[in-house]
């Protein structure tokens, strides 16, 4: 497995697409349920925040570039302590795996086919991400290397038939909810974006050519995602108004469908759900990945592939069971999912982070910590 290597570019683009996952989704109704017509202040204070925690995870990476975030917990915390973060770490990539097929499939049921049975919409989605997985990580990178323009040419799209709709006075009064419902609120594009993206760490830096460009090409690419994520809360509240945004499942949807450009262009939310589908599928494949890979190097075993089918079955029996409905949905996802990412995606590296702080000097005496 470690003769598997992309390259920081193709890396950049998987960041992106983690980054914007759901965030494009449903982060702009969240922002604007909380912040009102300072939700788009909300979503670059949110930015900030998750620049500082993917410093973070880049620095704890680069402490042992030839190893993975389960083997670095490990090596850190020892033997079965690491296993149990490991194992934690793991249950999170398999929860939000099955959350994402939930996504894909209400998203399909809403909008564009009712009566498909959600089982049947779960299956293909989880067909096509274990082929993926299947054939490795290369094939991934390769495919959104391709997908990336695609995805940037419809959100321009997007942007520019909407951007003649936008009313400044939506934005009015500017910051009137204060700071401090302003930080509350950027919270959840956070623990949506950045905190979960530890995932990422059973990429880089150790399935990649160029270390040293890796780190630039994390950063960079979760700036790139976060600016997506801006620009669509800002159309989103700029155009519907904050009110309309915050009661959208789906605003950015709902922007497509309020395109029209004289009697030519018009109704092309069909096309502009490809948007999200291409960036559920690459989140979805990466929070797998994560499970798969994280289970491997648990139990030690020697291929991941084996693992693929019983769990693709696995995250899609969870899907069915995960929600009961979209409401239950919402709820427990700027709730109990908030803790749940930040307890297992922000505090324990921090715990590993003054771990290592004490033991430094016996890492440094070891080879592998190179």
């Amino acid at each position: 497995m470690q003769n598997v290597k992309i390259n920081p570019y193709q890396y950049l683009v998987l960041v992106i697409f983690f980054t914007v996952g759901t965030g494009i989704l449903i982060v702009p109704s969240a922002l604007a349920a909380e912040a009102k017509q300072d939700a788009w202040i909300a979503a670059i204070v949110g930015i900030g925040i998750s620049m500082l925690v993917i410093w973070l995870f880049t620095t704890i990476a680069l402490w042992f570039p030839h190893l993975t975030y389960i083997q670095i917990n490990e090596k850190v915390f020892g033997k079965w302590i690491g296993k149990t973060v490991s194992v934690l770490f793991v249950i999170m990539a398999t929860y939000y795996t099955s959350s994402l097929l939930y996504y894909s499939a209400t998203f399909v049921t809403t909008n564009m086919m009712p009566n498909t049975p959600l089982v049947a919409l779960h299956i293909l989605m989880i067909g096509i991400v274990v082929m993926g997985i299947r054939l490795g990580l290369e094939t991934i990178a390769r495919s959104a290397e391709i997908l990336i323009v695609v995805f940037v040419a419809l959100f321009l799209i997007l942007a520019v038939f909407i951007s003649p709709q936008i009313k400044f006075e939506n934005l009015q009064p500017v910051y009137e909810v204060g700071t401090k419902m302003i930080f509350q609120s950027s919270i959840y594009l956070v623990s949506s974006s950045s905190v979960n993206a530890i995932v990422l760490l059973m990429i880089f830096p150790v399935f990649i050519n160029k270390v040293k460009q890796a780190r630039k090409s994390f950063i960079i690419g979760h700036l790139i995602g976060g600016i997506f994520i801006f620009l669509l809360t800002f159309l989103g509240v700029s155009v519907l108004g904050a009110e309309d945004t915050a009661r959208q499942i789906y605003p950015g949807y709902e922007l497509a469908k309020r395109i029209s450009v004289g009697d030519f262009v018009q109704r092309i939310e069909g096309l502009m759900g490809s948007l999200w589908f291409i960036a559920l599928y690459f989140k979805t494949v990466l929070y797998f990945y994560a499970s798969v890979l994280g289970i491997t190097q648990i139990l030690n075993l020697r291929d991941y592939r084996p693992l693929t089918l019983p769990l693709g079955m696995l995250a899609v029996i969870l899907a069915l069971v995960i929600y009961p409905n979209v409401v239950y949905q919402k709820v427990v996802e700027q709730s109990i999912e908030i803790f749940f990412s930040v307890f297992i995606g922000l505090f324990l590296p921090l715990v590993l982070a003054i771990v290592y702080a004490f033991r430094k000097n016996k890492f440094k005496q070891e080879p592998d910590s190179s």
